[in-house]
């Protein structure tokens, strides 16, 4: 007996000191990263905003993962799995634009809870559906309320965090968006090879505590640092817009506003919204990348099964592996956007941008061609970090040449452009590859050929903002935001000292 306990203790030992091992590893890893984001305050809501992004990416991620199994339980093709996708697209970009109404004049943190808890109850709902019909209309109910992560997120960035540094935060909470889409294609996406429903509920399930963490978020001041006397103006305008008044930069004086922007109706907040060239620069070039990125969602999987001749898991894991550079990228190009603007280059996040999309452009090709998948490898993922590095830059650019008190609108337009863009990507991905290239392996292939055009067509719009970012810049800080706000509250997050 005491011989069996002590070989029992024994052998628990090296369990023990694993778990031990693998704590003291968890917590360093936990420190380093709140350390990194500037503390447990500025960690806490970056984090939180990321999740919400994760939550959507998730879920039209393991709708494309699952698209096999989906299509043979309901009987349909990859036209109506596209549809699928593209419904939600397309019913989340007209309710775009009553959130960045909302996103503007009500309290953010409790009304995004909210809707968070309804996409839970949609998942849920989606997944006891009984054929194709159903899953469609639970699919318009999800994009009703998944509209609402856009601009409530634009405009909680930009009053929690100071502007020198937004492009770096984007990277962080635009790395959630793709650490959801990698969720909802491995995990999500295995759960979906022996259950698409049981994939939907497990997707479901955190939406609930999400929603609970959000809305015991503190609610920032809207705009405190621009909302400022006359007299402080050039201290507390961004970091763009101070170097563009050190510049002597000219606003562009059609584009300077002198109305109060709460006092716009949302036709009137739109038409000047649009009114700005860089503005509509970047939605063009936004809406061009998520619209290749959609169709890779929905049927990269599948494509990567077809044409290197892999099975779903080995697919899944390769799309992880190039989500990892994905990661990399949002990250990186964030920080040098912010690195270029902090040396004195106003147009750096812009060029940022234009480099990384010209770049994706040109890596993808290859691997588009090749059928081999470790030879595919090394482009994808260089691809993939291009193609994300070209957003946390451009995020924060916009709030730059935005009025704050327009902030929730210009995303709430911005979103419904760009989502609608994402909408018709499924579809028509799904369509031609089945109807104009005849389907199967070469119809995918020649699909995705196909739609690198628009991916091409991001770089070039983003050329064209470099020459209209910096005037752009000058009338909003030459714009009047409306009255000071209190000087005795903060106006966001500041890092924590080291």
């Amino acid at each position: 007996m005491g011989g069996g306990g002590t070989r029992e203790a024994a052998a628990r030992r090296p369990a023990a000191a694993a778990f031990a091992a693998v704590g003291r590893a968890a917590g360093a890893g936990s420190r380093a990263l709140t350390a990194a984001l500037g503390g447990g305050d500025r960690a806490r809501v970056i984090l939180l905003l990321a999740a919400v992004l994760a939550l959507s990416s998730a879920d039209a991620s393991t709708v494309g993962a699952s698209a096999t199994q989906i299509r043979h339980a309901l009987h349909i093709n990859n036209t109506d799995v596209g549809l699928l996708v593209a419904v939600t697209s397309l019913v989340a970009a007209v309710a775009s634009l009553p959130f960045g109404v909302l996103a503007d004049r009500v309290r953010r943190t409790w009304t995004l809870a909210f809707a968070i808890v309804l996409w839970g109850a949609a998942m849920i709902w989606s997944a006891t559906v009984a054929n194709f019909d159903q899953l469609l209309l639970a699919r318009v109910a999800l994009g009703g309320v998944t509209a609402a992560a856009g601009p409530f997120v634009a405009s909680l960035v930009g009053d929690f965090f100071d502007s020198s540094e937004r492009g770096r935060v984007y990277g962080f909470i635009l790395a959630g968006e793709l650490v959801g889409a990698g969720v909802g294609f491995a995990i999500t996406g295995d759960i979906a090879a022996l259950s698409w429903r049981a994939a939907l509920v497990v997707l479901a399930l955190p939406a609930f505590v999400l929603a609970w963490l959000v809305a015991h978020l503190p609610e920032p001041p809207r705009g405190a640092r621009d909302h400022v006397a006359e007299s402080d103006a050039a201290a507390e305008s961004t970091a763009a817009q101070q170097l563009a008044r050190e510049r002597g930069v000219e606003p562009h004086p059609e584009l300077v506003l002198t109305t109060d922007p709460r006092r716009l109706s949302l036709l009137g907040a739109t038409r000047y919204i649009l009114r700005i060239r860089t503005n509509v620069a970047l939605i063009l070039a936004s809406a061009c990348g998520y619209f290749f990125l959609a169709g890779v969602q929905t049927f990269g999987v599948e494509f990567a099964t077809r044409q290197y001749g892999i099975d779903q898991a080995l697919a899944n894991l390769l799309l992880l592996v190039v989500g990892a550079g994905a990661v990399t990228g949002v990250l990186a190009g964030g920080a040098i956007g912010d690195l270029l603007l902090r040396r004195g280059l106003l147009n750096g996040r812009i060029l940022v941008s234009t480099v990384a999309a010209a770049a994706a452009a040109a890596l993808f090709a290859p691997a588009i061609f090749t059928h081999e998948a470790l030879t595919a490898l090394p482009y994808l993922v260089l691809a993939a970090l291009a193609v994300s590095a070209q957003n946390p830059p451009l995020d924060a650019a916009r709030l730059d040449i935005m009025v704050p008190l327009l902030w929730g609108r210009a995303e709430g337009v911005r979103t419904a452009l760009r989502t609608g863009a994402q909408a018709l990507a499924p579809l028509l991905f799904g369509a031609v590859s089945d109807y104009v290239f005849g389907g199967g392996r070469s119809g995918l292939q020649w699909t995705f050929a196909l739609m690198l055009l628009p991916l091409a067509g991001s770089a070039y719009f983003l050329y064209t903002a470099l020459g209209t970012y910096p005037g752009d810049v000058a009338a909003a800080a030459a714009a009047r935001s409306g009255p000071p706000a209190p000087r005795s509250q903060g106006s966001g997050l500041r890092s924590e000292p080291g």
